[in-house]
């Protein structure tokens, strides 16, 4: 039996495919460590894929009301990927992967508190959430972003860093000079050695 489960969120506009490889990569890195990587509950409206909540009219002021309103759709979905592994409620066993949209999802998960996670990695995301953070204690968090992203503000994770400091959030953070809107091969190579760390007994 799996030790322990990542999770992996995809972005706006794509699937569980996406990100399903980096899982394979990590596999010797990570031992008894199982891989999930879901597609999002919705379609996306503008094209191909799926996402997590609608970018139609998004807004600085709506957003966190969308991932509000998208809560109940994306704990469904981690509930049925924790029960089809044998995990139901070892919350404390799992890490939580996302990549941009997938990010602001993870993120928001965090700091709602609603999970007592093992850890959070956020590539370049955003914490999207306008109310008090409550974060469960001890759940660590990384912040992967690059300098030359031009869909996320790198700004934005450097905020997020800030405000999940300020909530006793242990938080690392990786800013890449030249990474854009992706994963680089060193971010996702400093990303399996934090959950190494968090999932150690």
């Amino acid at each position: 039996m799996a030790k322990a489960l990542v999770i992996f969120l995809h972005g706006v506009g794509s699937n569980g495919d996406d990100l399903a490889p980096i899982g394979q990569h990590w596999t010797a890195l990570l031992p008894d460590v199982v891989f999930a990587s879901p597609d999002a509950p919705y379609a996306f409206e503008q094209g191909f894929g799926y996402q997590w909540f609608s970018l139609a009219g998004v807004t600085v002021e709506n957003r966190p009301a969308r991932v509000r309103e998208a809560r109940a759709a994306f704990d469904a979905r981690l509930s049925e990927i924790m029960a089809q592994n044998n995990m139901a409620d070892q919350w404390d066993k799992v890490v939580l992967v996302g990549f941009s949209q997938g990010s602001i999802m993870a993120l928001d998960a965090l700091v709602d508190g609603r999970y007592p996670l093992a850890g959070v990695v956020a590539f370049s995301g955003r914490l999207a959430f306008d109310g008090p953070l409550t974060p469960q204690p001890y759940t660590p968090a990384m912040l992967i972003h690059g300098h030359a992203d031009n869909v996320i503000p790198w700004r934005e994770s450097e905020s997020a860093a800030h405000r999940l400091k300020s909530a006793n959030v242990p938080t690392e953070t990786l800013f890449e000079p030249k990474t854009g809107h992706s994963i680089s091969g060193q971010g996702a190579m400093h990303a399996a050695a934090f959950i190494a760390q968090c999932l150690q007994d």
